[in-house]
């Protein structure tokens, strides 16, 4: 018979599990959300229509429903009930999920580099790495915004979202290889953008559950607020007879089953508004269909030119991400970002571990799924099939090779990681640009990553750091005694990550290296921007009603991740806007 100790540690194992299963597939009471099928044709007129239920649409959301009737439009599901979106270890399952109905929709930027963007209500904090950061308060004073305001807002957000992790063995060893090559200081844990090296938070609990800018919906006026999903905005409606500047008043939409709707402002207040929270590829691709963008490029597609502004889709830029993978000798955990090394020439050096089987499966099990954090076959950056040709069937033949790697115990295959760089800013930039009129199809995306120098060079300054590290005393027992960078190198450069042609070999630069294997860590932001889009307070420029609260606004993404900041946002500009209708 089984000692007590031994009864209370069964039973508590068994409540952690019926507690993660129940988070994964228990949605909250949201009554307010509803399948945009189910609910037409919509009662009455809204005081906010809201395009995009994502990272900065949800806090919007819920922050203006305090007072004013709020419609929520988002093209995707929900994130409950999915435990490849709740569960931190099925993290690559949904990035690798790209079926027409899926959270995320795969596109590839014209420089050849594999990306996603976010189907699903709670956006792209339902995809990504969960890593949570503030910005730093010189980016909040470039900006303009009231500092204030802002340190109200984080803590807002991070009531519901963010938690401290808890660093084990591999995360500590880049915390202490950092720290010993002279990233400093430590600053401990802290949500804080602070040069040196620190622990950051985390979207994901210490069971291992993700929190999602959906759950700020907890905060929403049940009464004042409708979320409607799979309802796929195409067009801003705007009225421009007898008027200076044209006049959003609604939009037209489709649900699942392909029936067109359209909803509309409230005519009886002035201050009535359309907030497009699409993201950096949606929103100034939705601005381009609704007849603003450049104006030969719409007519290039029979669309009726409303405003013409070249500023829409210009200034896209994205982080360029350069990692090494390191084999490790150790077994080490399956931990995505958690620590991060914040230097003073521009580059962030983070890193992610785990060749894990889910659900705790060994190597020989057949529910064995071996991956490697942020890059992995699942995800398809390890994939040799380019993605028209990347079924499911060819990812479940690369994550067999993988496995058959790992009972071969071959070193390149075995538990490690990725250590990655990170270059700030960039400087680097491109455009967006329709290829159909369809709002379903991705546009071409060019980021032009590395055409400014600097950032090229802080690349290098990153990876030099990252073959440091590796280098360090504090990283030994992570590292195979005879294992050169140089090899690692070539190992991380023989990966098909993109589909940039690679250069060859042993004598290949660092500055080759990081041209090579440049990859995205979905941080990507621009072509809706202050200035050529719109002003200081998000109107959007040359016309009235409409305004752009997204990443698509920025010049620089903020901090090391950005998604606290731009759920941040949705909460200071909903809490801004409610201020501009008290004193008006």
């Amino acid at each position: 018979m089984a000692s007590p100790p031994v009864i209370l540690l069964l039973v508590s194992l068994l409540f952690c599990i019926a507690t993660q299963r129940l988070y994964a597939e228990q949605a909250p009471n949201y009554t307010f959300v509803k399948e945009a099928s189910e609910v037409s044709p919509l009662q009455g007129r809204f005081d906010y229509i809201i395009v995009g239920g994502g990272t900065a649409g949800c806090p919007l959301a819920a922050t203006l429903s305090s007072r004013y009737r709020v419609l929520v439009l988002e093209r995707g599901g929900v994130p409950y009930g999915n435990s490849n979106i709740t569960r931190l270890e099925n993290f690559p399952r949904t990035i690798a999920d790209d079926r027409p109905d899926s959270p995320a929709q795969r596109f590839v930027s014209t420089d050849g580099v594999i990306s996603s963007r976010a189907r699903v209500l709670g956006g792209s904090s339902c995809l990504n790495a969960g890593f949570y950061s503030r910005a730093s308060p010189e980016y909040v004073a470039h900006l303009g915004w009231n500092g204030t305001l802002v340190n109200e807002s984080y803590p807002w957000v991070e009531a519901v979202v963010a938690n401290v992790p808890i660093v084990q063995q591999w995360q500590s060893g880049v915390r202490n290889g950092l720290l010993e090559v002279g990233i400093l200081p430590y600053n401990g844990q802290t949500f804080d953008h602070i040069v040196g090296t620190k622990v950051g938070g985390s979207i994901f609990d210490a069971e291992g559950n993700r929190h999602t800018a959906a759950d700020l919906l907890e905060y929403a006026n049940p009464d004042n607020i409708t979320v409607l999903l799979h309802a796929n905005v195409h067009r801003v409606l705007f009225r421009t007879r007898g008027r200076n500047q044209p006049l959003a008043y609604g939009v037209a939409y489709t649900d699942n089953t392909g029936s067109t709707h359209r909803a509309y402002l409230e005519r009886n207040t002035r201050q009535s508004e359309i907030i497009l929270c699409a993201g950096a590829l949606g929103t100034p691709q939705l601005m381009m269909l609704s007849g603003i963008g450049p104006a030969e490029h719409l007519r290039s597609f029979n669309i009726s030119v409303l405003v013409d502004n070249p500023g829409v889709g210009a200034g896209m830029a994205d982080n360029p991400m350069n990692a090494i993978f390191v084999p490790s000798p150790t077994p080490v955990e399956t931990d995505l970002i958690q620590v991060v090394g914040i230097t003073p020439f521009g580059s962030f050096i983070e890193a992610a571990s785990g060749l894990s089987g889910y659900a705790g499966a060994t190597s020989n099990s057949d529910d064995f799924e071996p991956y490697l954090g942020i890059m992995s076959p699942q995800i398809g950056q390890l994939a040799t099939y380019p993605p028209g040709e990347r079924t499911q069937e060819r990812i479940a033949e690369a994550v067999a090779q993988l496995k058959v790697a790992v009972a071969a115990n071959n070193p390149a295959a075995l538990g490690g990681g990725f250590i990655l760089e990170k270059v700030f800013g960039p400087l680097s930039n491109g455009n967006l640009r329709l290829l159909t009129t369809n709002v379903s199809d991705n546009p071409a995306v060019t980021f032009n990553y590395f055409a400014d120098p600097a950032d090229l060079q802080a690349c290098v300054q990153g990876i030099q750091t990252i073959e440091q590290v590796i280098n360090s005393g504090s990283f030994t027992d992570f590292r195979y005694p005879q294992t050169s960078t140089a090899f690692l190198l070539n190992l991380t450069s023989s990966l098909p990550i993109n589909y940039i042609p690679k250069h060859t070999n042993d004598s290949t630069s660092l500055e080759q290296f990081c041209r090579d294997t440049v990859t995205t860590i979905w941080h990507y932001h621009g072509g809706s921007q202050v200035g050529r889009v719109v002003s200081p307070t998000y109107h959007v420029l040359g016309v009235d009603a409409l305004r752009i609260i997204d990443g698509s606004t920025w010049n620089f993404s903020p901090g090391t991740n950005p998604q606290a900041t731009v759920m941040m946002l949705g909460r200071y500009m909903g809490v801004e806007i409610l201020r501009e209708r008290e004193q008006s």
